[in-house]
């Protein structure tokens, strides 16, 4: 009898597990997570040199090609963007109050005082999660990038309101009555 109810204890834990790092109920919340991760790393852009594309000799000697300027080339778009969701594992979430949840960026896992599977299970999933939403909004954001549009401090409004829609436009965050509606859909 003990036997079978801690076999059943476990695979409720398991379930329970698979379930949350197979979806994000606050989209928003979520999506605000990966635009800050993403503003973390155009924030500590350094200055680049123009990338020289003029490989190639013409008949007088004189290098023939492109001089693209970084800002708007695809290679800036690809380091910015690439590693980005592996980034999200960093993060759990994380009780602010009795009732809300929060994404926190974890600098070292041993000192965490949750749960430690659960919270692994919440990385995986807001991870999974950016996979998704990158994946939806990969081609309008890094035009966007390469035009200028996207600069530290707008990456919230652009990606999480304007490309994917997990927030409304009014507060920039999810209404103080609880997520949108589209953001409390599962993924």
């Amino acid at each position: 009898m003990a036997e079978s109810v801690a076999a059943a204890a476990w695979i409720l834990a398991m379930l329970a597990t698979f379930t949350l790092a197979h979806c994000v109920d606050d989209k928003c919340a979520a999506c605000n997570a990966v635009a800050g991760e993403l503003e973390i790393g155009l924030s500590n852009e350094k200055p680049r040199n123009h990338l020289d594309m003029r490989h190639r000799l013409d008949s007088k000697g004189q290098r023939e090609g492109k001089l693209i300027d970084y800002r708007v080339s695809e290679l800036r778009v690809v380091e910015l963007l690439d590693g980005l969701c592996e980034k999200m594992q960093d993060y759990t979430l994380e009780k602010r109050d009795s009732t809300q949840l929060e994404w926190v960026k974890v600098d070292d896992w041993d000192q965490l005082t949750t749960d430690k599977q659960e919270a692994r299970a919440h990385s995986k999933a807001i991870s999974t999660y950016c996979g998704r939403l990158l994946e939806d909004t990969e081609d309008e954001l890094a035009k966007l990038i390469r035009q200028g549009s996207v600069k530290a401090g707008g990456v919230t409004k652009v990606l999480c309101e304007d490309l994917s829609k997990h927030c409304s436009r009014t507060s920039g965050f999810h209404d103080e009555d609880g997520p949108t509606d589209d953001a409390k859909e599962e993924l």
